[in-house]
Order: structure tokens, then C-alpha cells, then sequence
């Protein structure tokens, strides 16, 4: 069974009074997974606003494990 991999770029709160920081999140699901089960599962994470997922796209495998790379390095995960 194969699997699908997605960019998500997320609104962040509890960094200040009306204030947000957005961090790109690497996602992998199964083949069967929509773009709206993973808003859905998106806007469940810890700490993203309401209304908190403002980029979706499908992408490849190989920008997948890069961004999975790079997210070692956010100090806001």
C-alpha cells in the first residue's frame, strides 16, 4: 500500500497577545488519506490556532524526508 505526502503550513499561537508564528509541517499519510482529512487532522495538532492551517499541497516523497530534515531544526515543534 502506498502513502501520500504532504506540506502543511500551520498558524502557531501562545507566542504572544494576537501574535502567530507559521512552521511548515511534514505529514505522511496512506494512499486513501484526502486533502480534507488532513486539514482535519491538522487542525487537531497541539497548539495551532483556530482556522490554523493556512497552506496544503500534496507533495513528493524526496521533499518529504527534506522537510522532515529541516523540521529537526524549528524550535517552535
Amino acid at each position: 500500500m502506498g502513502a501520500k505526502y504532504w506540506k502543511v503550513v500551520l498558524r502557531y499561537g501562545h507566542v504572544g497577545v494576537r501574535r502567530e508564528v507559521s512552521v511548515a509541517r511534514y505529514l505522511q499519510t496512506d494512499a486513501h488519506h484526502t486533502a480534507i482529512d488532513v486539514l482535519d487532522l491538522a487542525a487537531e495538532m497541539p497548539g495551532v490556532k483556530n482556522r490554523g492551517v493556512a497552506l496544503l499541497t500534496q507533495i513528493d516523497e524526496q521533499t518529504y524526508l527534506q522537510g522532515k530534515s529541516t523540521e529537526q531544526d524549528n524550535i517552535y515543534l
